[in-house]
């Protein structure tokens, strides 16, 4: 009897993952993901594990589950991905984002590459090993977490704080972003992720004097959160050059054939197409404006106003970042933390490094495979409270002229079929090499 690959079967699970409603919305007013952990718990059943499914709160549901390696005397391996995914608004997209619909030659929806084809490849490799009598040289756990898009306090946070005994003996870890390609000055690259920018998402709160529309009023609220709003959206922040940033801007220089700069490494963002906004956001700490709420009425100055700002900084800059942060506010601004979150960066060095680098040289003997930092956040932060080392490496192989980054929270947001089943084969050969 002919029995399905992890390569045939990884485009039906993302598909089926897609169609899974995990939309995040930050407030616990969306679906919430146990109806999606429930049926990963149950493609690993069938497999023949023993997942568990812990909720830290109604609706917001975690899987964990252990494969057992020939030498479990050994440090354990973590690879985790997300279940949620962030809103959407189907009248923008061609498809409907729950569809995942195959077309094109991609999987299209939302969670696509963020990261539902991650989940699948995991799903698919495991059950494929497992039907094969395959172990892994050492135990993996295996983690599909709840709440990333929003910080993971009900996710990986949450298991951290309260089920650490799941992640017992593991050292190392693998999930999002890295392992992907991008072609710069005709050579393929492969971004193996070693450092994530920290989060403080920020709400400033401003109170004045509350009045009438018509009377003069030099205590506005509103104006004085406009204004703090307005010097931190239009700050200009230091380069900060950290070693990961450096050592992909000096990659990246290599394959264009020109001198790499620290004095002027934005020079070579023209030149490395797509991927450039990603690593922009890389060479300085960030703060975006996203959101203002004041007032009730036209004809009243109201007593309070309030904004948020997505603030991120570089690892080993956050006091940096803050004392900035604190200038720019004014004295008649406050903050206070939505969410905050460390900074991570590890060397491009190591066995697992040297696992991942030989899984993809082998799959794709062309392509290099570079360090770089990621400009967002991962659950890597919460994992690495464990002492658990932690990598970004989903694996693709991508078009040249697919703009990876910008399918991120974006609109029709899709992987390509062969970009999976690439991924796939590379993580089947990584986890024969950890």
């Amino acid at each position: 009897m002919t029995t399905i690959t992890a390569q045939q079967e990884v485009a039906g699970l993302a598909s089926d993952l897609i169609r899974i409603d995990t939309t995040n919305t930050g407030d616990d007013s969306g679906p919430g993901e146990r109806k999606a952990a429930e049926h990963v718990a149950g493609l690993l059943a069938e497999a023949g594990l023993e997942p568990v499914v812990l909720e830290s709160r109604k609706n917001r549901a975690s899987v964990v589950a252990r494969v057992e390696g020939a030498d479990p005397s050994r440090p354990a391996l973590l690879i985790h991905g997300h279940l949620d995914v962030v809103p959407f608004d189907p009248a923008d997209w061609q498809v409907h984002p729950l569809s995942g619909e195959v077309t094109g030659g991609c999987v299209w929806g939302r969670g696509a590459v963020d990261m539902k084809d991650m989940d699948a490849m995991m799903l698919a490799v495991v059950r494929q090993r497992l039907r094969e009598g395959r172990k892994p040289p050492r135990d993996v756990v295996l983690a599909f977490l709840a709440d990333e898009e929003a910080g993971g306090n009900h996710g990986a946070g949450w298991l951290v704080d309260n089920h650490p005994e799941l992640f017992e003996g593991v050292a190392e870890a693998i999930g999002e972003v890295g392992g992907f390609s991008t072609v710069i000055g005709g050579q393929r690259l492969y971004l193996l992720q070693t450092a994530e920018k920290g989060m403080a998402w920020l709400r400033l709160l401003a109170r004045g004097t509350a009045g009438h529309g018509s009377m003069l009023n030099s205590d506005n609220a509103v104006t004085e959160i406009a204004e703090a709003v307005a010097r931190i959206g239009r700050h200009e922040w230091p380069i900060r050059l950290t070693p990961s940033v450096t050592a992909f801007l000096e990659a990246a220089c290599k394959a264009l054939g020109v001198s790499f700069s620290h004095n002027e490494p934005a020079a070579v963002l023209a030149k490395i197409g797509p991927i450039a906004r990603m690593v922009g956001a890389t060479l300085t700490n960030t703060a975006n404006p996203t959101m203002l709420s004041a007032g009730y009425k036209v004809n009243v100055v109201p007593q309070a106003a309030s904004a948020q700002i997505d603030g991120r900084f570089l690892p080993d800059h956050q006091d940096e970042f803050f004392a900035e942060i604190d200038e720019l506010l004014g004295p008649n601004v406050r903050r206070e933390f939505v969410n905050n979150s460390i900074a991570m960066e590890t060397t491009f060095d190591g066995a697992l490094c040297e696992a991942m680098k030989t899984a993809l040289m082998e799959a794709d003997p062309d392509g290099k495979v570079v360090p770089y930092c990621l400009s967002g956040g991962t659950d890597a932060k919460s994992f690495s409270r464990l002492g658990i080392r932690c990598f970004g490496f989903t694996p693709l192989r991508l078009p040249p002229d697919l703009d990876f980054s910008g399918l991120f929270h974006g609109v029709d947001e899709r992987v390509p079929l062969d970009a999976l089943e690439f991924g796939t084969r590379v993580l089947d050969r990584f986890i024969d090499l950890c």
